[in-house]
């Protein structure tokens, strides 16, 4: 007999089931329940776990179905809700090998304590998947840099927010490591040397796959890095997110012979006096998959790189901004034919301010129909924009093997446009950018779960609502950027009534129209939204002042991380005022990252924190001019 789809209310038993034995079989009071919101996703999507549950009890169901719901919750909710229930239950998460794999969620200070005593401490050893993106975490974990080698198993290590001291002292200790062959790290704070930060990664001795995020202090002036045939590396996928200089470029590629994948997110020219002495090319054999983004770079240069390493290139993704040269189709046509034999996929996407009437910019483009695209099967179009007298192009691939990322121009000279795409499934983060959001938009993303906006509606009669449900399906999303600074509340409230999945919000400012608050407060929908949103993460980017953190505490119950300013008068008012209601409407905050923080203000927090004794288990530093606040 066919299973039919789980119902809501057998759902919500089957949740009420589980949580009563957790209850029954806890024997303390503060028993912390898994997490209902992952089961609950778990119980809809899968039909057999319903059809089980109803009709048996928990303890009659195999070993097999439990391996099942571990693998969508996280493990300390494994730990909290199944392992102390009893000796079969504490069996079962050793034999899951869910020990293995640590990535906590944001939690409290005091339940990540016991997070790392009962569950990471113990396996230390037998721990081969680790991703920490506390910057607390990562100095309670490695207090003391030889902790390292007590995990000896590790294979993957994910760190974000990382201080760049901290870097440097792990890096003994990662060569040390003998299994090592995935590493990814975010730096927090700006570096110094990329002479320095390539030559540690390049030590490490199994290292197959590297991610590695950085800032510098001025991206117009990149930093100087000399490499050479020393550092060699067995790296075969890297991804280089920073200013990466051009002019290193060459002897990067000499130093990966085994490379198969890159991916640099910003190349810029270098103004660097001196010369780096160029190394002689290599034979990439391996190297298959490239995407670069060039900020400004000619063309001819990247030219060159081509006709030395990119003989086995099969997919060729690029970003370009800035160089006219690199819209000549001919020029793409005899590299490709002549260095690039192999290419299956070429993805361009190029942005360049027009200076001629749009005619002429449509001649350069259209050089890309002749018969070697078609035959190909490389298809491309065009928008372009107006913005303050200015006139921008951008010129791109339409095929299904589009980018995850899209930016949505949306356009204003539909005469001579006449060829955008309208369906892009593959996008999952679209950018909305435009002067205004308008009714006659042509292109449907079905699959996005983030959005950016940075564009509001143009026509106060078609709500900014109205016309985004036309574009993206809002209840997938999960992360809204909300980048225009004159948002109204009722925007804002009917947004997230649309889009009920959204765990992460970034804001320019909170809406600058909710005085009457208490009006507000009636309505049906704002109830709703206050009630049931899950919203998790807020992110502000400019100053809050006192007047506005009734808005946070009322449509944000849930909130657990909160990053904005403080203006500086009213520092002590307002992080009284949020840390007192930890106890009361904001009980899940726990996590507060103020940036731009002076030392005036950072010196007034900890002063009040101690004397009011608003804490007593919590942590704080100061990085980069970013106050971080854990409890």
């Amino acid at each position: 007999m066919q299973r039919t789809k789980p119902q809501e209310k057998d759902v919500e038993q089957n949740l009420r089931r589980i949580q009563k034995l957790q209850l029954e079989n806890s024997g303390s009071i503060s028993f912390t329940k898994i997490n209902s919101n992952k089961l609950h996703t778990f119980l809809k999507k899968n039909h057999k776990m319903n059809y089980f549950l109803l009709r048996y009890t928990m303890e009659d169901l195999a070993n097999e179905i439990f391996y099942e719901i571990f693998e969508y919750l996280d493990l300390y909710d494994i730990y909290k809700g199944f392992y102390n229930l009893n000796i079969r239950f504490r069996n079962l998460t050793i034999h899951a090998n869910v020990l293995t794999k640590i990535n906590p969620s944001i939690m409290s200070n005091s339940n990540f304590e016991d997070y790392y005593q009962n569950i990471i401490k113990p396996n230390q050893q037998q721990i081969n998947f680790l991703r920490l993106t506390n910057p607390f975490a990562i100095n309670i974990i490695f207090s003391s840099s030889r902790t390292i080698l007590n995990f000896y198993s590790l294979e993957t290590l994910i760190l974000d927010n990382l201080h760049n001291k901290k870097f440097e002292q792990f890096f003994d200790y990662f060569i040390r490591l003998p299994n090592l062959h995935s590493l990814n790290i975010s730096l927090n704070e700006c570096i110094k040397s990329l002479y320095i930060l390539f030559c540690q990664i390049f030590r490490l001795p199994k290292l197959k796959y590297c991610k590695i995020e950085y800032y510098i202090e001025n991206e117009k002036k990149p930093l100087y890095v000399d490499l050479n045939y020393n550092f060699s590396s067995t790296i075969e996928q890297l991804i280089i997110n920073g200013p990466f200089p051009f002019n290193t470029f060459n002897n990067l590629l000499c130093c990966l012979p085994k490379l198969k994948y890159l991916s640099i997110n910003s190349i810029v020219e270098s103004h660097r006096i001196s010369e780096i002495k160029e190394l002689s090319p290599i034979e990439l054999k391996y190297f298959k998959n490239i995407f670069l983004k060039f900020d400004y770079i000619h063309f001819g240069k990247f030219e060159k790189i081509v006709k030395d390493f990119f003989h086995h290139v099969q997919t060729l993704r690029l970003t370009i901004i800035g160089d006219k040269r690199s819209l000549d189709a001919k020029q793409y046509q005899e590299l490709i034919t002549s260095y690039m034999p192999y290419l299956r996929i070429f993805d361009i996407n190029h942005e360049y301010s027009i200076e001629k009437n749009d005619l002429t910019y449509h001649d350069i483009i259209n050089q890309f129909n002749s018969s070697f695209w078609i035959e190909n099967k490389w298809f491309f179009t065009h928008q372009h924009r107006r913005t303050h007298g200015s006139h921008t192009g951008i010129f791109y691939s339409t095929v299904p093997y589009r980018r995850k990322h899209y930016t949505y121009y949306l356009t204003f000279n539909n005469e001579v446009c006449s060829n955008i795409q309208e369906n892009l499934n593959s996008v999952k983060h679209l950018h909305i950018v435009s002067q205004g959001i308008q009714n006659n938009v042509l292109n449907y993303f079905p699959n996005v779960n983030q959005l950016s906006i940075k564009a509001k509606s143009k026509n106060r009669n078609k709500p900014i609502i109205a016309i985004l449900q036309r574009i993206v399906p809002l209840k997938q999303l999960t992360t809204l950027f909300i980048e225009y600074s004159d948002l109204s509340v009722e925007d804002l409230i009917k947004l997230l009534y649309c889009a009920p999945n959204v765990h992460t919000l970034h804001l320019v400012e909170l809406p600058s129209n909710f005085t009457d608050l208490e009006l507000i407060k009636e309505n049906e929908i704002s109830k709703y939204v206050s009630n049931m949103n899950k919203i998790e993460n807020l992110s502000i980017r400019t100053w809050i002042t006192f007047y506005e953190i009734p808005f946070i505490l009322h449509f944000l119950p849930k909130l657990k991380y909160l990053e904005t300013q403080i203006v500086t008068n009213e520092t002590q008012k307002i992080i009284r005022l949020l840390l007192s209601e930890t106890h009361n409407r904001l009980r899940n905050l726990l996590y507060l990252c103020i940036p731009k923080i002076s030392k005036r203000s950072l010196k007034e927090i900890k002063i009040l924190i101690k004397s009011e004794k608003l804490f007593h288990n919590y942590s704080i530093i100061c990085v980069n001019g970013t106050l971080h606040l854990w409890w």
